[in-house]
């Protein structure tokens, strides 16, 4: 019996609709995951590239659009568990240009930037409020890295009442087996899943 199938018997991956209002968050696209010296590799650059035209549409389309960054204290004073599992997260500081999101998907007036120190993008930031106050029903994903921040802030997202759709052709990981992974067990069990075409087609 294939894994889908032992999910399928057990109730899991259900279909979910989209349904407007729609929204779209990009994790931490910044210039430290876009490098495969740091923290970068795998499909990231891909991903990056196909996000050009799913932010440009949402813009053209006004919905609400989120970017987050993952920002330490210059005096390392917020170091935390998040950073003692991954030593050089703390290097992400304000001003470093590690931690700037990448030129190509840069934001403008409008849309908000949260800074956060652990994976979600939603916990301890004011992200969840920002939505709902813009009555985002369904939010688009893209970022990095999927198995990581991007899995965390949909996990969130769904907790927080949000249809999430990870586009899957916008996110990317270092490693394309976790990448793979992350995007089936989201699917399953908390996200819809479809490839930025297919995404800007269901939300016209």
């Amino acid at each position: 019996m294939s894994e889908v199938e032992v999910y399928a018997r057990q109730g899991f991956g259900a279909a979910m609709a989209p349904r407007a209002p729609y929204g779209l968050l990009i994790v931490d696209f910044v210039n430290g995951f876009a490098d495969p010296a740091q923290f970068g590799g795998g499909n990231i650059p891909a991903a990056i590239e196909r996000t050009r035209t799913l932010l440009a549409t949402a813009r053209a389309r006004k919905w609400p659009v989120a970017h987050s960054r993952i920002v330490y204290q210059d005096d390392d004073a917020d170091d935390n568990i998040f950073s003692l599992k991954v030593p050089t997260m703390i290097t992400l500081k304000e001003d470093l240009p590690s931690s700037q999101i990448v030129d190509v998907l840069q934001p403008v007036p409008g849309e908000l930037v949260v800074r956060k120190n652990v994976p979600s993008a939603f916990f301890g930031t004011s992200l969840a409020p920002w939505l709902t106050q813009r009555g985002v029903q369904t939010l688009l994903v893209a970022g990095a890295v999927t198995s990581g921040c991007v899995r965390a802030s949909v996990v969130d997202a769904m907790c927080w009442g949000f249809r999430p759709l990870v586009v899957t052709d916008c996110v990317g990981d270092r490693a394309l087996g976790p990448h793979e992974a992350n995007l089936f067990d989201l699917g399953q069990k908390y996200a819809i899943l479809m490839d930025r075409d297919s995404a800007l087609q269901a939300s016209a």
